[in-house]
């Protein structure tokens, strides 16, 4: 089995973010995105809701040091870690919060862990709210992380020839033909990772998806209820095709409420799209990180 026989049809369910205040950040999920949470060994709090979880720890503030992708089945994680294993990919065992102990990670080319497994807290087991006066929880599913790196090439490179995700879309700068994003996928939505064109590598922003535009306001409602700015949007993007807007969480770090996706069959060709605000927004402003 190839390693993107292997990969496809797994979906992102988690990712770790640092902080030097974790217990600050977790109450702001807790509250901003209607999360449980979960004490854990080592400083570490579990943050969940139906559809989403993080895992928030101490260390440098927007640091998101690992991600984990779920593999939808113990026999299609097996045959995922050999696939890995037959590309010359070092693979470790894994202590994930969010997996059973079958995980395993491995790290692409700027030291960001990626972990496989299967999860240990199905959405069913989740609760419906937080908190019990917060009525009920707007659904967020998380679908995608992106970052930024000054070695765009060999990252996108390692994410398709190593991992097995499938190329969606490129961004070109069209003065030197230079690559400024690269959008990745694993399933038919149209990217679970992405990388810009940065001077040092970075978080870029993490995205919930949801159900459609009602969600995006009812979102944007329950933000304005808290006092939370939005950072960017709404806008709709061209490589995704996704409505979307952004905040920041006390840290600095950003997150996108999205809907719309577009879905890709996995056979689709890729596209190339120009380097241009329009591109990242087709309704106005872009955030262009180089």
């Amino acid at each position: 089995m190839s390693v993107s026989d292997a990969l496809w049809s797994s979906t992102l369910k988690y990712c770790r973010i640092e902080s030097e205040d974790p217990t600050r950040l977790a109450a702001f999920y807790e509250d901003a995105l209607q999360m449980a949470p979960e004490p854990l060994a080592e400083a570490r709090i579990r943050l969940s809701a139906p559809g989403r979880t993080l895992i928030i720890g101490p260390g440098p503030n927007e640091s998101v040091p690992e991600v984990g992708f779920d593999a939808g089945g113990h026999n299609r994680l097996g045959a995922l870690r050999e696939a890995i294993e037959a590309t010359g990919v070092a693979i470790r065992g894994s202590d994930s919060a969010a997996f059973d102990r079958d995980a395993f990670e491995v790290s692409d080319p700027e030291g960001l862990r990626i972990v496989f497994g299967c999860s240990d807290i199905p959405d069913s087991a989740l609760p419906e709210t937080s908190a019990p006066d917060r009525g009920a929880t707007l659904w967020g599913r998380l679908q995608h992380v992106v970052f930024a790196s000054p070695r765009l090439r060999e990252v996108a490179d390692f994410y398709k020839r190593k991992l097995g995700f499938v190329l969606s879309d490129t961004v070109v700068r069209e003065d030197d033909e230079v690559e400024t994003a690269v959008f990745v996928r694993s399933d038919p939505e149209h990217h679970s990772f992405a990388c810009f064109r940065a001077e040092a590598f970075r978080f870029d922003h993490l995205a919930l998806e949801t159900s459609g535009w009602t969600d995006i306001r009812d979102w944007a409602d329950h933000f304005a209820e808290r006092e939370i700015p939005i950072w960017w949007g709404p806008g709709r993007h061209g490589p995704g095709n996704n409505l979307f807007f952004m905040i920041r969480d006390p840290d600095g770090n950003r997150i996108e409420i999205s809907a719309e996706c577009e879905h890709m069959p996995r056979a689709m060709p890729p596209r190339t799209w120009p380097h241009t605000e329009r591109t990242l927004n087709l309704w106005g402003a872009g955030w262009m990180r180089d």
